[in-house]
Formats: C-alpha cells, sequence, structure tokens
C-alpha cells in the first residue's frame, strides 16, 4: 500500500511565498515522475508541474517562472515552492507520483489527499 501525503498549505498574502511537500511512504520499488495538480472551487483540476525520473520539468503556463517543482529520491519527497503567489492561486493542491511496488510490474498512479491554499490579503 502507497500513500502520498501533502503539508505546507495555508494563508498567504499576494506576492508571498509556500513551499508545499508531499512525501510518498508504503510499499515502493521505484518512482518515476512526480507532480502537482490543483483544484480552485468550481473549477476543473489543472496540471500544474512534473518532474520525470530524469529531472526534467515542464510546466503549466500559468506558473512557470513563479513554482519550481523539486525533488528528493532519498526520502521519496516532492517539492513544490511557490513565488509571487496571486489569488488566482488559490486552489486545493495536489501531489501525484507513478510508483511501481515491485519489479516487473507497471507503475500506477498515486494521489495525495490534498492541501489547501489560500492566498488573500
Amino acid at each position: 500500500q502507497v500513500q502520498l501525503e501533502e503539508s505546507g498549505g495555508g494563508l498567504v498574502q499576494p506576492g508571498g511565498s509556500l513551499r508545499l511537500s508531499c512525501a510518498a511512504s508504503g510499499s515502493i520499488f521505484s518512482i518515476n515522475s512526480m507532480g502537482w495538480y490543483r483544484q480552485a472551487p468550481g473549477k476543473q483540476r489543472e496540471w500544474v508541474g512534473t518532474i520525470t525520473s530524469v529531472g526534467t520539468i515542464p510546466y503549466a503556463g500559468s506558473v512557470k517562472g513563479r513554482f519550481a517543482i523539486s525533488r528528493d529520491n532519498a526520502k521519496n519527497t516532492v517539492y513544490l515552492q511557490m513565488n509571487n503567489l496571486r489569488p488566482d492561486d488559490m486552489a486545493v493542491y495536489y501531489c501525484t507520483a507513478d510508483i511501481k511496488i515491485e519489479h516487473g510490474r507497471p507503475a500506477t498512479s498515486h494521489w495525495g489527499q490534498g492541501t489547501q491554499v489560500t492566498v488573500s490579503s
């Protein structure tokens, strides 16, 4: 069984910064890509960015230049550094990871429970 646990959400003023973390735990053989999505009230879930196993990091256009994703493979953890936050960044942020639980088996997608980011003065 695999779990992803996000942390680091909260209230921040416009222009401020937050750093989200997401740690994967459980029966993990290897982790391929890890990434972040977000969902604002009344809107569909939106892709934010992904970090692949070789470190390639594509971002959504709306966050490019303001957000940065990194990962610590030794800790099975992915981070989302969010700078210059705007009110339209307010959403529940979810992490996702493609995880192999056993050698020879395909990777499957796993999701965290989400963490709220509120951007307001």
